[in-house]
């Protein structure tokens, strides 16, 4: 699991806790095999389900008082299939096969890739998901729009008035440059949970616009510890804190704050984040076994 979906998901979530929200994680086993993930083979795909809740539970998501369940899709849908399938169908009758199509890009596809029919049915049943948990808010990255806009545009079709809200999260930049999010499959563009690659990172001094370090500090480092420590030498400016990305981006453009300083101030806060994942899965017997196992699997766009 790269840090995107590890500590940002941990941020989402304590967000919405910390608002009064209980949260429903969806382990989505059955839609990593329609997806083809490992291969679709279901047992590896299960390991890989548990190894990720071990990843939130111990980056830090607030688990306390029961605010967050963690469901598996094919035990949720197998004791209420008179329920799901239903629900599927109505949403797959009601669409034309284009409208579908515009939808593969959450899985990460495209409408000119050869897809197989799993991948066309695919849509229709993360969009009967939202329905099926019965879910206010639907929270998850901007990759996952369409089917999002989908769900809203059923509502329309069924004369439903209370329609799901879409609350998307930013898609964080690969490590190098180009690169318009992390991703398992390319390990080049992704900082993992358990280790951390920022010396490679693409860090032009001056530009602020698609600079990937910039931007684990504004959407990673900022909101999880309320600040931005830069340590340095006095002939360079000495030590500084930001508690606002904008005073950073304002030094940076103008010079002030150097990517070699940036950089292993960046690594540093990181590496905090990091650290008590790290421990879980060198001290846990469960975890580490997990982690040696999902290492053992090829992973499979």
């Amino acid at each position: 699991m790269h840090i995107a979906q590890g500590a940002m998901k941990a941020i989402s979530v304590n967000k919405l806790t910390s608002a009064g929200c209980r949260v429903k994680i969806w382990v989505a086993d059955w839609f990593a095999q329609l997806n083809n993930k490992m291969g679709g083979d279901l047992k590896k795909i299960e390991v890989v389900g548990n190894y990720l809740i071990e990843i939130w539970k111990s980056v830090g998501m607030n688990l306390d008082g029961g605010k967050v369940e963690f469901l598996w899709s094919s035990k949720e849908i197998n004791s209420r299939a008179h329920e799901y399938w239903p629900l599927v169908m109505d949403i797959a009758l009601r669409n034309k096969l284009p409208r579908i199509r515009r939808c593969v890009t959450i899985m990460g596809r495209s409408e000119e890739d050869e897809l197989s029919a799993a991948q066309i049915f695919y849509p229709c049943m993360q969009c009967a998901n939202i329905f099926f948990l019965k879910a206010d808010i639907c929270q998850l990255g901007m990759d996952q729009r369409k089917v999002n806009v989908l769900a809203r545009e059923y509502c329309d079709d069924i004369k439903r008035k209370n329609k799901p809200i879409i609350l998307s999260h930013h898609m964080l930049l690969g490590l190098q440059q180009g690169q318009e999010k992390m991703s398992k499959s390319d390990p080049t563009s992704s900082i993992f949970m358990e280790d951390e690659e920022i010396k490679k990172g693409y860090c032009p001094p001056k530009i602020v616009e698609g600079n990937p370090c910039l931007e684990y500090v504004k959407y990673l480092v900022i909101p999880w510890f309320n600040e931005f420590k830069v340590e340095r030498n006095e002939k360079n400016g000495g030590d500084k804190i930001y508690t606002s990305f904008d005073e950073l981006a304002v030094d940076y453009e103008a010079e002030e704050l150097h990517p070699g300083d940036l950089k292993p101030a960046l690594a540093k806060a990181l590496n905090k984040i990091l650290q008590p994942v790290r421990d879980h899965f060198n001290q846990d017997d469960n975890a580490k076994k997990l982690l040696k196992q999902v290492k053992a699997f090829r992973v499979t766009r």
